[in-house]
């Protein structure tokens, strides 16, 4: 069970938030695991490599075939459309898609939501699928009051 769950909802565009929070998390020395969408990665992969020189943030696409093991444990931030390796860092970010109830093995989960309704239902369910499993939820509404949300 992780220890938390963050919903990030009513965010106005989810990449450029995520590249925010992936250098943050990487300056803080965490290790972490993004899940979303082929092209949702891909613009992420993109947006990190075009971050300030200095802000750098050491990351990996995973794909078929799957990085060598040293490659992983050397990279911080792992980018996959599916399933990632294991073992692999404590925290997943979710940029899009189901997260099974077989991803308890993550200490921390952090939901980041944007603003298309279709991508506000899918939220809805996993919120709902979240507190069926017990596990401990905080909500994080980037929208202005009376914006839309999650829970």
């Amino acid at each position: 069970m992780p220890a938390q769950v963050d919903f990030h909802t009513g965010v106005a565009e989810p990449v450029p938030f995520a590249c925010r929070l992936l250098r943050k998390a990487y300056t803080q020395g965490a290790t972490l695991v993004v899940r979303a969408p082929a092209a949702t990665l891909g613009a992420l992969d993109r947006a990190l490599w075009l971050l300030e020189p200095q802000g750098f943030v050491p990351h990996l696409r995973i794909g078929r075939p799957a990085p060598d093991a040293a490659a992983l444990r050397r990279t911080p931030i792992w980018l996959a459309e599916g399933e990632a390796p294991q073992p692999g860092p404590p925290i997943l970010v979710n940029l899009g898609g189901d997260v099974g109830p077989g991803d308890g093995r993550f200490e921390r989960l952090i939901e980041i939501v944007g603003t298309d309704a279709g991508e506000l239902q899918a939220a809805r369910r996993r919120w709902r699928q979240y507190e069926q499993l017990g596990w401990p939820i905080r909500h994080h509404a980037a929208a202005a009051a009376g914006g839309p949300a999650v829970g």
